[in-house]
């Protein structure tokens, strides 16, 4: 799937304000490349059936090991081990109720099977110019390797 990056940019930073009533980083002509090169993690899926994850910035693709190609065409439940995964679909349907949740903590898994535990995760809905729900967000800074 292909993405309008400066576009996708500006709904990752304009929900993420919506919800949490502050920025995720500065507004600017430069922002996607800025979010891409951050040092925390942001990831985003769409609104598929079995959503598909349609962003990772440099921070998410080392972290789970992965590259831009194969991000974007990893079903995003797949970044969480089976026995997570209701756990991880139970924070999303509340995420989709709510709009969003904080302080999110959970164990996932990088493409080489390696586990990991992220702490103070914030995870927010997606909504397009009409308030129409296009996907969900990831953003998280501290992790430890299990």
């Amino acid at each position: 799937m292909t993405i309008n990056l400066k576009a996708h940019t500006q709904s990752l930073l304009d929900n993420y304000e919506r919800c949490f009533s502050q920025a995720l980083i500065a507004h600017g002509a430069d922002a996607p490349a800025r979010l891409m090169a951050a040092p925390f993690v942001v990831l985003s899926h769409g609104n598929e059936a079995d959503p598909i994850f349609n962003y990772a910035n440099r921070t998410a693709q080392t972290l789970f090991e992965m590259d831009w190609a194969q991000f974007t065409a990893l079903p995003s439940r797949f970044s969480a081990q089976s026995m997570h995964r209701d756990e991880r679909q139970k924070l999303l349907d509340e995420v989709q109720t709510q709009g969003y949740s904080d302080n999110y903590k959970g164990i996932r898994i990088s493409a080489t099977g390696k586990r990991f535990y992220i702490h103070q995760a914030r995870i927010w809905n997606l909504l397009d110019p009409e308030g129409e729900r296009i996907g969900q967000a990831a953003t998280f800074s501290n992790w430890e390797w299990l």
